[in-house]
């Protein structure tokens, strides 16, 4: 019997996915592109495809290359509707509302290959020359975080917060020509996160997690350029979503 592909690369491919910038032609990269993106041998990319197929994600032609199904068109609409209503703020709320929680339910459902993966992003991230390298990589980590918390509902949340996200907030920063200093706050702030999972430290997890996103969100504040704004409007935000996430966060 084939051995199975590792659900976190089946996780990561529905997430890039549902968020991918492909082609009208639905057309996905070549195998050996996408395998170097996620980490794995071409033999590991394969058995996932293969499991998306049957799953009714993908179209696979051979000598033409794998395909988006049809019907996948309808959930990206759906996420390209809901972005348009968004703000980069808003997407950023909700990543603050959900996301603490993942991380306090993987700290106690995270398995120690999840835990392994996920300091090997967080090595990866520091090697990055590029704000897509890094983009696309912190994608891999949350998205992995949301996996190790053993929520299917939850991991479907995040997907959909993530994908309006990646839309709002990637598309309206001024993404700089070289990537992220070695000092950027989020480095640092990773590692927290996945020592407290590591750990099993719950509560703390999800305050790292909340910690992370706050500060996140204070930078994405600079970056817009929204300094009457947000020096009002970035306060109020948090004064109103932080609670709810340390209600989540406490004693459970």
């Amino acid at each position: 019997m084939a051995t199975k592909p590792g659900r976190s690369l089946l996780v990561q491919l529905r997430h890039w996915l549902s968020t991918a910038e492909v082609p009208e032609s639905g057309r996905l990269p070549p195998e050996r592109i996408l395998a170097g993106q996620f980490h794995v041998t071409r033999a590991e990319l394969r058995k996932a495809l293969a499991v998306l197929e049957t799953e009714g994600r993908l179209r696979r032609h051979v000598g033409r290359g794998t395909f988006l199904a049809s019907g996948r068109g309808v959930s990206r609409s759906r996420i390209d509707e809901l972005a348009e209503g968004t703000t980069p703020r808003d997407a950023m709320q909700a990543r603050l509302v959900v996301e603490p929680e993942l991380a306090r339910l993987a700290a106690f459902n995270a398995t120690t290959a999840q835990i392994a993966e996920m300091r090997s992003l967080c090595a990866q991230l520091r090697r990055v020359t590029t704000w897509r390298e890094y983009e696309s990589l912190d994608a891999r980590f949350h998205a992995l975080i949301a996996e190790a918390s053993g929520s299917r509902l939850l991991v479907e949340i995040h997907h959909i917060i993530n994908g309006v996200r990646r839309k709002v907030v990637w598309g309206h920063l001024n993404i700089r020509p070289v990537g992220p200093s070695a000092d950027y706050h989020s480095f640092n702030e990773h590692d927290a996160i996945v020592e407290a999972i590591a750990n099993r430290d719950r509560r703390g997890a999800a305050e790292a997690m909340r910690q992370h996103h706050t500060a996140t969100l204070s930078t994405l504040m600079d970056d817009l350029g929204d300094s009457a704004t947000a020096g009002e409007a970035a306060p109020a935000a948090l004064s109103r979503v932080v609670p709810q996430t340390e209600t989540l966060a406490r004693g459970r």
